[in-house]
Order: structure tokens, then sequence, then C-alpha cells
């Protein structure tokens, strides 16, 4: 491979638009496999889109890996790295090649057994334990892209490839995100612990784009908790305003919005993030992440209508309640009418009844007296032996008590009828 020849085409592509970049670079690459040499000029940033650089030796390297997806061709991209990317870009690019690579190899995970019986030979030729660390991180996102949560907090806890690096990079932050996505995913942790560890990940000053993309995946994919829609809507923001063109936080700040019931803005950014995603390029599964993105636009509408069908069943019942209940109300004040008047009715004819007993009563008590004067007049008047001024002395006396009989019945029933 004419590496000065290769050195010549990518100052050329460095004017040239992306499409462009994209195909000589693929070109070159497979020339390197295929000569099975190794790139030798130095990258000096960290662009994936326009860096022609940088966009070979990831093509490269995505060759490989994708070829033969261990931990030794890992860290045999690991010593690349060391030696020719400058220092200032290299934890960028071993952050963006880590991930990227162990998503795209996510099928290939090597078992428990392998790891520990590649490690020694790892942890023997790295003085400084940056090549455990790649492999660490490789690893570990092939766990994450499988969502092997359990196995991932255990491969970052126990194995002796990480253990290996337990002083120089257990503080990083992409390596804090690893375990908190794990945590957050786990049903042996608790939620309290997760959190906390994706809160040290996300407030971390040294936080980088891949932590950010870790915490959020953990919080979409993990386990559900009180608050965790808000909270990803909340950090997915964050994310989107720092990142403003990322299609993966656009799509992440959709899902927080549709599990906090909000689908119009919902749909608005998945719709943004299908649109900024990328055609075509080796970077990224373009298919999968359409159909992802897609899936969640169809899950937002879906959830939409829901909504709105059972916001229109709540009023629908909420009208019908208040009818009934007016139906209730005004039934409760005709039958009180009803019965009001149903009593005055019967008020009114026990009233009369009794009028007509009382009424009885005196006329019995008048014809009692008549038929007692009538008797007594005919018994005085047929005794011939009383004197005339006699008998009517006796008749006086009878009628006056008779009458005085028929007045008390009379003015008793009357004042009985009154104070009734």
């Amino acid at each position: 491979m004419d590496h000065e020849a290769v050195v010549r085409v990518l100052r050329a592509l460095q004017k040239s638009g992306k499409s462009r970049i994209d195909r000589e670079c693929d070109v070159l690459a497979h020339g390197y496999i295929a000569e099975n040499v190794e790139p030798q000029f130095t990258v000096r940033s960290a662009e994936f889109d326009s860096d022609p650089w940088f966009i070979l030796a990831d093509r490269y390297w995505n060759l490989r890996l994708t070829k033969e997806p261990t931990l030794q061709i890992a860290v045999l991209c690991a010593g690349w790295l060391n030696e020719h990317v400058e220092a200032e870009y290299r934890e960028a690019v071993r952050e963006k090649w880590t991930m990227g690579y162990g998503f795209i190899t996510r099928g290939t995970v090597e078992s428990t057994e392998e790891i520990e019986a590649a490690a020694p030979d790892i942890i023997a030729s790295d003085p400084d334990g940056s090549h455990a660390y790649f492999a660490v991180l490789y690893h570990a996102a092939k766990l994450r892209a499988d969502r092997s949560f359990d196995e991932l907090l255990d491969f970052l806890k126990q194995s002796r490839l990480s253990d290996s690096i337990k002083k120089a990079y257990w503080d990083k932050t992409l390596f804090i995100a690893l375990q908190a996505y794990g945590a957050l995913g786990s049903e042996q942790t608790s939620v309290a612990y997760a959190r906390r560890l994706a809160d040290k990940a996300w407030n971390s000053p040294h936080r980088t784009r891949e932590t950010i993309d870790v915490v959020l995946n953990g919080l979409t994919v993990g386990g559900d908790f009180d608050g965790r829609g808000e909270l990803l809507r909340t950090r997915a923001a964050e994310a989107v305003a720092a990142f403003p063109d990322d299609h993966i936080f656009l799509f992440r700040l959709a899902t927080g919005r549709r599990l906090c019931g909000d689908y119009d803005v919902a749909l608005d950014s998945i719709r943004q993030a299908i649109t900024k995603l990328p055609k075509s390029g080796w970077r990224i599964s373009h298919e999968l992440l359409q159909e992802q993105y897609m899936a969640e636009e169809r899950l937002i509408i879906s959830e939409q209508t829901i909504a709105r069908q059972m916001h229109s069943a709540r009023e629908a019942q909420e009208r019908y309640t208040w009818q009934l209940t007016g139906i209730i109300e005004q039934h409760k004040q005709d039958m009180a009418a009803l019965i009001s008047s149903h009593e005055q009715q019967m008020k009114g004819l026990a009233d009369s009844a009794r009028r007509g007993h009382v009424r009885s009563i005196e006329m019995i008590a008048l014809f009692v007296a008549t038929i007692a004067f009538a008797v007594g007049t005919l018994n005085i008047s047929l005794n011939g032996t009383l004197a005339l001024v006699a008998r009517l002395w006796m008749i006086a006396e009878l009628g006056g008590g008779l009458l005085l009989f028929a007045f008390v019945i009379v003015g008793g029933t009357w004042v009985i009828t009154r104070r009734e």
C-alpha cells in the first residue's frame, strides 16, 4: 500500500462532498484490508462527517472488527489509536469507536470464559491500561446493545479485565454511565442506586457526548420508576440543546415526551429525528434506526389516539352524569310534590270523615233528645192524676234538661273539632 499516495488522496478529498469522501475512503480501507496493512497517517480530529483521515481510519477499523469481532482486534485498534491519533482527540475517538463498534458487532458477544482467558495477555502487554480500557468499553458496548443489564454490571465490577483498570479509568464518566445503564435495567439493584450512578455521570464536568447517549439509553430501555418519563424528557431536552442535529437525542426526547403524554411535541421530535437520520454511510445502521424511529412514531400516534378517545369518553360520561343528575333531581322534586299532594288529599279525606262522624254524633244526640222529649211529654200527658200546671212544669223541666243535653253534646263536638 502506497501510504504517500493515500495521503495525497486524502488531502484532495478535504474539499470534496461527504458522499465522495465516503466512497473514496471505503475503497482505500478495503485496499488496506486486502493487503493486510494498517494505515500509517495521523488523525487530527474526531469529525465523522468531514475529516477524510478520520473517516478512512474509522472505515478501516470498522471492517477489521466486523470481520473479526474479538478482544484481540479491539486491543490492536487501541494500540493504533494511541500511536496515530493526536492526544487531544484520543478520548473522543476511543469513546466513539468502542460504542459504535460494539453496537455494530453486538451479535458476537464473547463468553465470560473467553474474556477471562484473554485478560492476562492484554494486561501484561498494557502498562498504562489504555488497551484494557478500550477492550472493556468495547465488550461493555456489546452487552449494552444486547440489553444484558446484569451481565454488564457483573463484567464492569468483577471481571479481571475491568479490575485491572480500576485505579486509572473507573472514574471516567463513560465507565460510570455504563454502570448506570446496567443498574437502570437490572432487577438486582435499587432505583436509588441506579439514579445515583446516572446523576453522577450526567452532572460530571467531564461529561461527553457518548456519556449522554448511554445515560439517556438507560432511562429509555431500563426499568420503570416514578418520574422516569419526566427525567428522560428533561435530560433529553438538555442533550438536544447541546447537540441540536443529533437524531438519537431527538429520538430520546420524543420518547420522554410520549411517556409524559406530550404527544403533539413528541411527534414533532420524532419526525425531526427521522429527517436528520443520515440516509447512507457505514457508521450507522440506517435501516435499523429508521425502523426504530418509525415504530416510535406509530406508538406516539397510537397513544395519542387512545388518549383522545379516553378524553372524549370522559367528556361523554361527564355529560351523561350531569344529565342523569338533573333527571334524578327533577324526579325527586316531582315525587316530593306528588307525596305532598297525596298527603294533602289524605288529610282532607281524614278531616271530612272526622267531620262526618261528629255530625252523626250531633244528629244522634238531637234525635235521642227529641225522642226522649216526645216520650216524656206523652207519659206526662197521660198521667191524669197531676194538675195541668204540674204537668206543664214537668214538661218544661224535661224539655230543658233534654235541650241542655243536646247543647252539651253539640257544643262538645264543636270544641273538639276546632281544637283539631
